[in-house]
């Protein structure tokens, strides 16, 4: 039994069958991919983990719980965070705000000023702040205003932020998109590093297969709405639904 389970999932958008029976088991732990070509259903299926849409049929379970019919919001407060393609940051604050403000996060959806007035202990936050910009190696940048940094420092700071909700699972919607393979290769060790210090269950979603094989431990590889195949990296490369899927055919 994984810790996020989907069984006999459909979803329909007038007469497009965007996801057909889509079964997919994400063992606690793990860093599990999935992947497929354009149109294959993936942002759908992630989506419908985190309350956006609501399958026409299946079950989608995290730790033994229904997903189905919860707001995003809902979600968030079971365990579950979501790395967006695009790094969702307060560009007109300091790094370390930023990451003051997701410690202090009612988990309602919002970041909200007004609930540092809340907590009783507001060094005990920013203690803890401090040891999220350690655990993603950017504490000799608490001071600099988030607007002028990259792309792939902006991702390391949201994930800061991301681990300063202590998540059982972190959902990542392509975490390197548009970025240099510098800030891809950093992204890909800091994943790796926050995997093995914390056990966090990842599931990603990507297109770059150098990310892909460089973390997951197993791949579902979506193609017409459906997982045509779930299997270890090594497995996937050579396997001719993978290959058909991707080219049209064999090769």
């Amino acid at each position: 039994m994984g810790i996020l389970e989907v069984k006999g999932v459909n979803k329909s958008f007038g007469g497009l069958q965007a996801l057909n029976d889509v079964n997919l088991n994400v063992e606690e732990g793990t860093v599990h991919a999935i992947i497929g070509p354009n149109g294959a259903g993936k942002s759908t299926l992630l989506n419908c983990f985190i309350g956006k849409l609501i399958p026409d049929s299946g079950t989608v379970t995290f730790d033994n719980e229904s997903l189905l019919g919860r707001k995003p919001h809902q979600i968030n407060q079971m365990g579950v965070s979501r790395v967006f393609q695009t790094p969702e940051i307060f560009s007109d604050l300091t790094v370390f705000e930023n990451v003051i403000i997701a410690c202090f996060a009612k988990r309602d959806g919002a970041f909200e000023l007004n609930a540092l007035s809340s907590v009783a202990s507001q060094t005990d936050m920013q203690e803890k702040a401090a040891q999220m910009l350690i655990d993603v190696n950017m504490i000799d940048k608490r001071d600099e205003m988030a607007s002028s940094m990259s792309r792939g420092d902006k991702r390391r700071l949201e994930m800061a932020m991301c681990l300063a909700q202590d998540p059982k699972l972190l959902l990542l919607d392509e975490p390197t998109a548009g970025m240099a393979r510098a800030d891809t290769n950093n992204t890909i060790d800091l994943l790796k590093e926050i995997q093995e210090a914390r056990g966090i269950t990842m599931a990603i979603i990507e297109h770059d297969m150098h990310v892909v094989f460089s973390l997951a431990e197993k791949i579902s590889v979506l193609a017409q709405g459906t997982v045509i195949v779930e299997d270890a990296p090594e497995n996937i490369k050579g396997n001719p639904k993978v290959q058909e899927a991707y080219l049209g055919g064999a090769h």
